[in-house]
């Protein structure tokens, strides 16, 4: 079938906002409930404030667009990214922070085509899949991106009663420490009830909490700053072996989240925008990347507060060494340090208790304290990433309690029958299969998010030029490759001639399934030779070029 040519045109909704529609001269427009623009999350949207004495920027509109941007940062502040500091400062010292650095900037450039696509569209990268991909590949893409929520779902809930556990002095055990944060976020997710503004507010007082418990750990064991800045600045680490290059590529695959594309598209939904007017949406896009700029930077600095912790203190340490101390102070718990002399091994559980024997009970406590902020802060976030994604490739229609409960249901189960049969003080190995579960699915973000920038029916005049293009296609390679690498390592360190026969297998599909949206992001990418006529592609797709946004359904020849 040859590709139908594009049109788009703009009308306005009920609410008198801008709808983009885009339709194929093949098949005309259809009128449906299928074709209604899904709503946002949030029940109201925040009005911007016209500010005709400072047209080219002001901190009123700067201040009314502040919100998503933090939300979206909060991931880059997941117990998950903390364990990834802390292991790096322990392992490498200060070595590493400019691979932190470039991760977050590349995190940036990502998150931004995300907000794009949120803000150009009305449509959040979930709903945008759900419209454009045919029906076996956009369940398949629904069921790994849940993985990927699961995964981190895990990590920041098991974090929160990592916390509790050691605020109670191991008085609530890990179960109960579970049981408690599903309860609180219930309870804190429904604050957007009174009023969008202060849900954010209150994000935002999480985050401050942060900063200040683990700035207090970083002016406590005050690091040396030229170490500090020559570690960020100069990329380069010095007598580095596997384990630091295990620790760098750890830092990429902790920093960038997959469902926080989906995420952050879904939040920048929250602002009074009339898509059909060009210089909104170009404001909108600017004051959306200057919000997310300010928010990484922040998220930035509390990652390097716990990087330079413990490079400091602990860089190059033995286990005997810290058994020694450990035993000398009123922390009773020098026997999870054995007395060897190999090289210290942290985890969150670990790092508090190793702060507590240097430097005080108060270090310890103080950083349960911005571990719980930490924790309970990602799981909010989570919680709404998993609606945004269920809603958005199932178009759900569910009231909101039951769509709160479904999606806690599907990621907390696991998480509670981890804490129930896991020890506090041996999840290493699980939170490394963790990590390595959401590396497998950073290609289910990133190219989709990649595509439909790209593509100019769907971004009209705010599609990606040729610079981003190169750009964002050589990031996208550059992190996947960096990701696979960290797969590859782990499941080579499993030894076991069964698991490699598993692996393989799985591998197959997957890359099959990777290869195949691949495909159709260079062809969205201008790469038109790859277009075909009637193609059949493991049962995928009876055509390669992208369906039409509103559109999906009136295709004749896609089998679904």
């Amino acid at each position: 079938m040859p590709a139908a040519e594009l049109r788009s045109e703009y009308k306005k909704d009920a609410s008198g906002e801008g709808v983009t529609t885009i339709y194929s001269s093949a098949a005309p427009p259809q009128v449906s409930d299928s074709t209604d623009e899904f709503t946002t999350y949030f029940d109201q949207k925040i009005p911007i404030p016209e500010d005709e004495k400072h047209p080219w920027f002001s901190f009123r509109k700067l201040w009314a667009f502040t919100g998503p941007g933090f939300l979206m940062s909060i991931a880059y502040l997941d117990p998950g990214n903390i364990e990834s500091d802390l292991q790096s400062g322990a392992v490498a010292g200060f070595k590493l922070l400019w691979v932190l650095l470039l991760a977050t900037v590349i995190g940036l450039l990502l998150q931004r085509l995300a907000a794009r696509l949120g803000v150009v569209t009305g449509l959040h990268l979930a709903e945008v899949c759900n419209r454009q991909y045919p029906k076996v590949p956009r369940i398949i893409l629904w069921l790994m991106v849940e993985l990927a929520i699961i995964g981190s779902d895990m990590q920041e809930v098991i974090g929160s009663a990592i916390a509790i556990n050691l605020l109670s002095v191991g008085g609530v055990p890990l179960w109960g420490g579970v049981l408690i944060t599903i309860a609180d976020t219930f309870v804190f997710l429904f604050l957007d009830k009174y009023g969008l503004r202060k849900l954010e507010a209150f994000f935002g007082f999480l985050i401050t909490i942060m900063a200040i418990m683990f700035g207090y750990e970083y002016g406590t064991v005050k690091p040396d700053q030229g170490q500090l800045l020559k570690g960020m600045f100069m990329p380069y680490c010095d007598k580095c072996g596997p384990p630091q290059l295990e620790q760098a590529v750890g830092i990429v695959g902790a920093v960038i989240m997959p469902h926080n594309m989906y995420l952050h598209s879904a939040l920048v939904k929250s602002r009074q925008i009339d898509r059909s007017n060009k210089k909104e949406v170009k404001e909108a896009n600017k004051y959306f990347f200057i919000e997310s700029c300010i928010a990484l930077f922040i998220s930035f600095i509390i990652n390097v507060f716990v990087v330079s912790v413990f490079a400091e203190a602990f860089y190059n340490k033995t286990n005997a060494e810290v058994h020694d101390v450990c035993s000398n102070t009123s922390i009773s718990h020098a026997g999870l340090f054995p007395l060897n002399n190999d090289t210290l091994e942290v985890d969150i559980y670990k790092g508090g208790v190793v702060l507590g024997c240097y430097f005080g009970p108060a270090a310890l406590y103080i950083w349960a304290i911005g571990i719980l902020a930490a924790g309970q802060s990602s799981t909010m976030t989570g919680t709404y990433s998993g609606q945004f994604v269920m809603e958005g490739f199932l178009n759900l229609k569910w009231s909101r309690f039951a769509r709160v409960v479904l999606t806690r249901s599907i990621a907390i189960t696991p998480t509670l029958l981890v804490a129930i049969f896991q020890d506090v003080e041996h999840l290493t190995g699980m939170n490394d299969f963790l990590n390595v579960l959401m590396s497998l699915q950073l290609p289910f973000a990133l190219i989709p998010v990649l595509t439909f920038t790209s593509l100019r029916p769907v971004m009209n005049d705010f599609a990606n030029g040729l610079g981003w293009k190169i750009a964002g296609g050589i990031l996208v390679v550059i992190i996947i490759s960096i990701n696979m690498y960290f797969v590859v390592i782990y499941v080579t360190a499993l030894g076991q001639m069964v698991l490699y026969v598993i692996a393989s297998l799985i591998s197959i599909v997957y890359l099959a399934f990777v290869a195949y949206l691949s495909w159709q992001c260079l062809i969205a990418l201008g790469i038109s030779s790859l277009a075909c006529g009637q193609t059949y592609h493991l049962g995928l797709t009876a055509h390669p070029e992208l369906f039409l946004l509103n559109n999906i359904d009136a295709d004749p020849v896609m089998s679904r």
